[in-house]
C-alpha cells in the first residue's frame, strides 16, 4: 500500500493522473459536442397563425441575432438569462407578456372580464385554459402554428419592443435612438423563439427546451424534482472531496523528505534588452486596470439610478457599450501582464536574452494597435456607427467576446508570437523545467483556446444556442482550464523560485492541482448549457464541483507565506514582498471567488433561481480579479523589482502596499451587497417568477444596499490610480540607490 501511495505521488504518478483524467474528460466533451446537433431548439422555418398568416421566418430569427448582437443586447439585458443584468431578461419577458395577454383574452372569453377582475376560482380556471394555449405551442424545425390569441400575443409583444429598442425607457437605463424600426421588429422575431425555448415543450418530455425554467408561475413551470438531487449528490461529493483533498495535501504533498531542502532565493544581477523593453508594458497594464475600475464605478451608478446621468449623458455613453468596455478591458490588461511575466521569465530560466529582442517592441505595438481599435469598435459598433462592418472591425455583440473579427484575429496572432518568442528562450534551459512548462503550455492553451469562439470565421452562427455553447468553450474553459492551469504553473514556480517551497513539493502540489482542474473544470463548462436550450443531463454533467480546484494552491501559499514571514522575522532580507504579496491574494481570492462564491451558485436548485440575478456577481468578479487580475499585476512588479534590483536602483514600498490592500479590501466588501441583493431576487424569483425578480420594482427596498456600491468601488478606484501612480515612479523615474 505504502509503495503504491508513493508511487501516485510521485511527479510521475501524478502527471500520468492528470493526463488520463484530462483526456476523459476533454473527449468526454467532444462525444457531447458530436452530439450537440440533435439536441439543441431548431429555429421554425415558418411561425405563422391558426389561420395561416406568416408572423416571422427562419431568416427573421437569424437576421434578428444579427442586430442584437450588432446592438450588443447581451450587454444591457439578457437572453436565457445570458448576459447583463441591468435591462430585462428578454425571453422572459416575452414570455411574461404572452401570458398576460393570454389571461385577459381567455377571461373575456370565458367570463366577460379582464383578468384583474376574476376570482380564484375564475382565475384558476383561466390558467388551465392558457396552459392549455401554450401546451398546443409545439416548436419545431417545420412550421409552428400559434393559436388565434397567441398571434395577437405575439404582435403586442413586437409593438412594445419596437418602442422600448427604438424609443428607449429611460427608467431602464435604455436610452434608444440607435436601432430602426424594421431592424427592431427582427429582433422582436428573435425574442419570441427564445420564448419558445422556454415555454414549449421538449418533444417526448414533461420539461421545456430550457429544462423549465424560467420559473413563471402564471403556467405553473417550476423547477424539476430532478434538480434538486443532482444538488443533494453535489453537496456530498464537495464534502467528501474537501476532507479528501485537504487529507491528500498535509498527508502526502506537503511532506519534505530530506532532499527536499529550498533553492536559494532568486536574486536578478543582469537585465537583459528584452526584459528592458518590457517596462514600457508596465503602466499600460496599470492604466486599463484603472480605466476598468472607473468604468465599474460609471455602471454601478446606472445599475443604482438607470433615469439619471452619472457625469456623462447616456445617450454619449450607453451602459452596453461601457460594460463591454469593462469586461475587455479586463481581459486585455490580464493579457498583456501575463505576456509580460512569460518575456520576464523565460530570460530569467534560461540565462540568456532573446535572439531578435526588438520583436517584444513589435509586440507592444501590436497589442496597442488590437487593443485600442478593438474598443473603439465595440464602442462604434454598440452606438450604430459600424452598421456595415461591425462584424469585422465593430462589436460582436457575445459577453466576453466583444472584440471584432478583425480584432479576434490579430490578438491570436499576438499571442502566438509571444509563445513563440518565449518558448525558443525556454527550450535553451538546462533541466527539464516542469513549473515552466505548464505556464508556457497553458498560455499557449489561452490563445488557442480562444479560437473555438471564432467560428464560423467569417459570419455569425445562426442558432443561439449553439453559438453559446461555443462560447463557453472560451469563456468557462478559458477561466476554469487553461487560465487556472496558468495560474498553478505561475504560483509553483514563483514559490520555488523566492526560495519558499521545495521543488518536489511544488511540483506535487502543482500536479494535483491540474489533475483536480482538468476533473473539475472541463466537464463543468455544463452548468451554463443547461439553461439555453441543451437537454436535461447537462445538469448533472455541469455539477462537477470546481470548488475544490484551488485547495492546493490555497495550501501551497500558505506554506510559501510562513517561510516569508520567518525570513522577515529573522532580519533577513527579502526583496520580492511586493510581487508575493499580489501571489498570495491571488491564491486566497482565487479560492473566496472560484471556489466558495462558485460553490454557493453552481448547484442547479440554487442555479435556477439565481440564474441572471447579482448573486452571480461575486462569483465572477473576485475570481477573475483576484485569480488572474493579481497573478498579472505580480508579474509587472516582478519586472520593476527586477529593473531595480540589476540596476542598484532605489526602491520603496509603502505605496504598493497601500494600492494592495485598498483594492483587495475593496474587491472583499464588494461581494456584500450583491450577496444581499442576489438572495433577495432569488427569493422572489422562488416565491413570485423570475420576471418579477428582474422587474425594477425588485430593487426599491434595497436601494440602500445599491447605493452602498459606492464604497467598494471607490476603494478599488484610488487603489488602482495609486498602482498606475506607483509604477509610473518605478518604471520612469526611479532614482539610484543611496
Amino acid at each position: 500500500m505504502n509503495a503504491f501511495l508513493d508511487r501516485l505521488i510521485s511527479r510521475k504518478g501524478l502527471y500520468v493522473a492528470f493526463w488520463v483524467i484530462g483526456i476523459a474528460t476533454v473527449t468526454t466533451l467532444l462525444i457531447f459536442t458530436a452530439n450537440l446537433a440533435k439536441e439543441v431548439p431548431p429555429i421554425p422555418r415558418t411561425v405563422q397563425s391558426a389561420s395561416g398568416e406568416v408572423l416571422y421566418t427562419y431568416d427573421d430569427v437569424v437576421e434578428g441575432k444579427v442586430y442584437y448582437q450588432q446592438f450588443d443586447l447581451q450587454n444591457y439585458g439578457t437572453l436565457l438569462g445570458m448576459g447583463a443584468y441591468l435591462g430585462p431578461d428578454f425571453s422572459t419577458d416575452s414570455f411574461h407578456r404572452r401570458a398576460l395577454y393570454l389571461y385577459d383574452y381567455y377571461a373575456q372569453e370565458m367570463y366577460g372580464l379582464a383578468a384583474a377582475q376574476l376570482d380564484d376560482i375564475q382565475t384558476a380556471a383561466v390558467k388551465e385554459r392558457v396552459k392549455q394555449d401554450f401546451g398546443a405551442t409545439t416548436l419545431s424545425e417545420a412550421t409552428v402554428t400559434y393559436s388565434h390569441p397567441s398571434a395577437a400575443a405575439y404582435k403586442d409583444n413586437v409593438a412594445y419592443w419596437v418602442d422600448f429598442l427604438v424609443n428607449g425607457q429611460r427608467e431602464r437605463g435604455w436610452t434608444g435612438g440607435v436601432i430602426r424600426p424594421d431592424e427592431a421588429a427582427q429582433i422582436a422575431a428573435f425574442f419570441d423563439w427564445s420564448q419558445l425555448v422556454a415555454s414549449s415543450k421538449r418533444p417526448g418530455t414533461d420539461r421545456t427546451w430550457s429544462n423549465n425554467w424560467p420559473p413563471e408561475p402564471l403556467v405553473d413551470q417550476a423547477m424539476e424534482w430532478n434538480n434538486q438531487l443532482v444538488s443533494l449528490w453535489q453537496w456530498l461529493a464537495l464534502w467528501v472531496g474537501t476532507i479528501v483533498v485537504l487529507f491528500f495535501a498535509y498527508e502526502f504533498l506537503m511532506k519534505r523528505g530530506d532532499e527536499d531542502s529550498l533553492e536559494p532565493p532568486l536574486r536578478i544581477t543582469q537585465f537583459f534588452r528584452s526584459q528592458q523593453k518590457l517596462l514600457k508594458y508596465v503602466p499600460v497594464v496599470a492604466l486599463f486596470f484603472l480605466l476598468q475600475t472607473v468604468i465599474g464605478g460609471y455602471l454601478t451608478h446606472i445599475q443604482t439610478d438607470p433615469a439619471a446621468d452619472f457625469i456623462f449623458s447616456q445617450n454619449l455613453l450607453p451602459f452596453n457599450a461601457l460594460r463591454a468596455l469593462h469586461i475587455n478591458l479586463a481581459i486585455i490588461w490580464v493579457a498583456i501582464g501575463w505576456l509580460v511575466g512569460g518575456l520576464m521569465i523565460a530570460p530569467l530560466v534560461a540565462g540568456e536574452d532573446l535572439k531578435f529582442p526588438w520583436l517584444v517592441d513589435v509586440l507592444w505595438a501590436a497589442l496597442l494597435v488590437v487593443g485600442g481599435g478593438g474598443l473603439l469598435g465595440i464602442y462604434l459598433g454598440a452606438t450604430g456607427h459600424m452598421r456595415e462592418v461591425w462584424f469585422w472591425l465593430g462589436n460582436e455583440g457575445r459577453e466576453y467576446l466583444n472584440l471584432g473579427r478583425v480584432w479576434d484575429i490579430g490578438l491570436v496572432v499576438g499571442l502566438v508570437l509571444w509563445f513563440l518568442m518565449v518558448f525558443s528562450v525556454i527550450r535553451k534551459a538546462k533541466g527539464n523545467n516542469l513549473l515552466v512548462g505548464v505556464i508556457i503550455w497553458s498560455a499557449f492553451g489561452v490563445a488557442t483556446l480562444y479560437m473555438a469562439g471564432m467560428a464560423p470565421l467569417h459570419k455569425i452562427m445562426p442558432n443561439y444556442t449553439v453559438d453559446d455553447y461555443y462560447r463557453w468553450w472560451v469563456v468557462h474553459l478559458w477561466v476554469e482550464l487553461t487560465f487556472e492551469l496558468f495560474a498553478a504553473g505561475v504560483l509553483a514556480f514563483l514559490a520555488v523560485a523566492l526560495g519558499l517551497v521545495p521543488r518536489k513539493t511544488a511540483e506535487r502540489v502543482m500536479l494535483f492541482e491540474m489533475f483536480l482542474i482538468a476533473l473539475g473544470g472541463v466537464l463543468g463548462v455544463g452548468h451554463h448549457y443547461w439553461w439555453q436550450g441543451l437537454d436535461q443531463y447537462w445538469v448533472a454533467v455541469g455539477g462537477l464541483f470546481s470548488a475544490l480546484e484551488p485547495l492546493p494552491l490555497v495550501i501551497l501559499m500558505w506554506e510559501a507565506w510562513k517561510e516569508q514571514r520567518k525570513i522577515v522575522s529573522s532580519g533577513k532580507e527579502f526583496p520580492f514582498r511586493v510581487p508575493f504579496m499580489w501571489l498570495t491574494g491571488a491564491a486566497f481570492l482565487n479560492w473566496l471567488g472560484a471556489g466558495f462564491y462558485g460553490m454557493l451558485i453552481n448547484t442547479p436548485a440554487i442555479d435556477y433561481y439565481a440564474h441572471g440575478t447579482y448573486l452571480i456577481m461575486p462569483h465572477s468578479h473576485v475570481a477573475m480579479l483576484g485569480a488572474f487580475g493579481y497573478i498579472s499585476l505580480a508579474f509587472i512588479y516582478l519586472t520593476v523589482r527586477g529593473h531595480a534590483m540589476a540596476r542598484g536602483l532605489a526602491w520603496e514600498e509603502k505605496l504598493s502596499r497601500w494600492g494592495f490592500w485598498l483594492v483587495t479590501f475593496g474587491v472583499v466588501l464588494y461581494a456584500l451587497p450583491y450577496l444581499i441583493i442576489g438572495l433577495r431576487q432569488a427569493q422572489i424569483a422562488h416565491d413570485l417568477g423570475y420576471y418579477a425578480a428582474r422587474s425594477r420594482e425588485t430593487f426599491a427596498p434595497l436601494m440602500g444596499w445599491m447605493w452602498f456600491r459606492i464604497v467598494p468601488d471607490s476603494t478599488m478606484i484610488i487603489g488602482a490610480a495609486l498602482i498606475l501612480l506607483d509604477t509610473v515612479k518605478k518604471t520612469f523615474l526611479i532614482r539610484k540607490a543611496a
